[in-house]
């Protein structure tokens, strides 16, 4: 049995969306002769914590780990509200405070590509000998943190092994990148470590095809498409809720606000009484105070309930409770190929996806191919109130489900099968 070493900053008991993709890979390795060996850290700062994901972990599996220093622990002290708040990705654009502005330029240039990056050292010394030990032929790195790729670029240059660098996210085009108040001289450090993973790796994975079209400007190695998916055999015969609910499960922050929504949701309270008594909107997870702000300011605030971070298990019978399923992204270039790992999960739940996001969004065909929802940009109205209207009137009618198509090529299992076949 071939065996792959994984190197991930992201396990559990961590929680949220990082953590998914290589906790099923790990799962459904064995089915295709590959033995999945783990380096992970001991004591990481986790944003999110999910204890019930620790039961996806193989039995039986070796899982490595050595200690990190995290510079986050120490800001801490100054603001744990704020830290927890930029290390889980949320930046606030508006009202910044002089200590969050200087938290964040620090966090963009001192800390290069970023904040675990006195990870690396200490982990391709103690690699080095476990490739060895382990006899490993093949390592795989998954980032963010994209200082996980720097202990693979170490390692191969290091060890005679293969190395694939697995991409959940782009680097420096991904769109928070322009908010970490980076220096010139920082900008093109970020871009030369990104073309030296790039153009040292002998394989590259990513999570779209419009991030395979960007790292084809930057590298000749071989580029292959994986997303995520879904880990679910869900038949559709959960209790539906009994109000026209739509719900958002997961992080809404700076940026995935889509105000034309909220004011089609206006109208049609204004409009139609029964409409007004059923409406219902969800949001599960830490939600951003300026698209809050931007939802109350519609008049939405009776309509709405928030509820803070649930575990996977209770977000996927969230899901599959709901009517209607929210997924938006930021209204940017930028964004097109960032494909939320929600949406497969989404697709499992066979609830009607609503998805707003940019222009030639790779998760429109998605969606489309599948036929699990509809899409709309951020300037769209009028079609969208018309859809919504039309999910009214089947929610009425008690005939508001989704004849979804080929959702299988997206589970856990049929992806992982892809994944070997790049091994």
């Amino acid at each position: 049995m071939q065996k792959v070493l994984i190197i991930t900053y992201y396990w559990p008991p961590a929680g949220g969306p990082g953590v998914q993709r290589w906790l099923k890979f790990s799962k459904y390795l064995r089915d295709f002769e590959v033995e999945p060996v783990l380096y992970v850290p001991e004591n990481p700062h986790y944003p999110i914590i999910d204890h019930a994901l620790v039961n996806d972990i193989p039995e039986g599996i070796k899982i490595y780990k050595q200690s990190i220093f995290e510079p986050y622990a120490i800001a801490g002290l100054l603001s744990s509200k704020k830290t927890k708040r930029i290390s889980s990705g949320i930046i606030q654009t508006k009202n910044q405070s002089f200590l969050e502005k200087m938290m964040l330029w620090i966090r963009g240039n001192l800390f290069i590509p970023d904040a675990r990056k006195y990870w690396v050292k200490p982990s391709v010394s103690f690699l080095s000998h476990l490739i060895e030990q382990e006899k490993i032929e093949t390592i795989i790195t998954t980032g963010p943190p994209h200082s996980v790729h720097l202990i693979g670029l170490h390692l191969k240059d290091k060890n005679n092994v293969k190395w694939i660098a697995d991409f959940r996210d782009p680097w420096t085009s991904i769109a928070y990148h322009k908010k970490l108040k980076l220096t010139n001289n920082s900008i093109k450090k970020h871009k030369k470590l990104e073309g030296l993973v790039l153009n040292t790796a002998d394989k590259i994975i990513v999570t779209s095809a419009t991030t395979k079209t960007e790292f084809q400007a930057i590298t000749q190695k071989p580029i292959s498409v994986i997303t995520n998916g879904f880990d679910s055999n869900y038949n559709g015969n959960a209790i539906l809720d009994t109000q026209f609910t739509i719900s958002h499960i997961g992080s809404l922050l700076t940026g995935r606000n889509p105000e034309n929504l909220w004011r089609v949701l206006a109208q049609l309270i204004q409009e139609n009484t029964e409409f007004k008594n059923a409406i219902f909107l969800k949001f599960i997870g830490v939600i951003s105070a300026d698209v809050l702000d931007s939802i109350y300011s519609y008049g939405l605030e009776p309509y709405v309930a928030l509820t803070a971070y649930v575990s996977h298990e209770d977000a996927i019978a969230l899901q599959q409770k709901s009517q209607i399923l929210l997924l938006a992204e930021i209204d940017t270039l930028e964004t097109k190929g960032i494909i939320p790992g929600k949406l497969f999960e989404y697709m499992a739940a066979k609830r009607p996806i609503l998805a707003i996001g940019p222009e030639a969004w790779d998760v429109e065909k998605i969606i489309t191919e599948t036929k699990t929802g509809k899409t709309f940009g951020y300037k769209v109205e009028v079609e969208l109130k018309n859809q919504l209207q039309q999910w009214f009137q089947d929610y009425k009618n008690s005939q508001l489900t989704v004849a979804s198509n080929n959702i299988d090529a997206y589970s856990r299992k049929a992806l992982t099968k892809k994944l070997v076949n790049e091994l």
